[in-house]
């Protein structure tokens, strides 16, 4: 996984709504614990199923979403850089992170 930063400051495209991204991880993290409350106490599997594809819909969100910052902020900060010095090499770069990130979520 890369380490980089975005090219402005230093500060992740998420970086503004860092606490509803947490709010987020943290509803996600309680309906984990809940599916393993439901396995515990013998749930039918069905609803065990229902919840984790309430899950994986809800880090899919988190997914687009956070790749939705990233474009608009790292990617986009990155152009202008390029547009300004003339050096593409770090848009290149952010452009084949993005698309390695679309590849793995697809595949997800």
């Amino acid at each position: 996984m890369s380490q980089e930063h975005c090219p402005v400051e230093h500060q992740h495209g998420y970086t503004a709504d860092k606490d509803a991204y947490l709010k987020r991880l943290r509803r996600i993290e309680g309906q984990v614990r809940g599916i393993q409350r439901m396995v515990h106490e013998g749930t039918y599997c069905i609803d065990i199923l229902t919840q984790v594809s309430a899950i994986n819909a809800a880090l899919h969100s988190v997914c687009l979403q956070l790749l939705e910052d990233h474009v608009r902020h790292c990617l986009v900060d990155a152009a202008h850089q390029a547009h300004d010095t003339g050096h593409t090499e770090p848009l290149d770069e952010k452009i084949s992170e993005a698309m390695a990130a679309i590849s793995r979520l697809v595949k997800s």
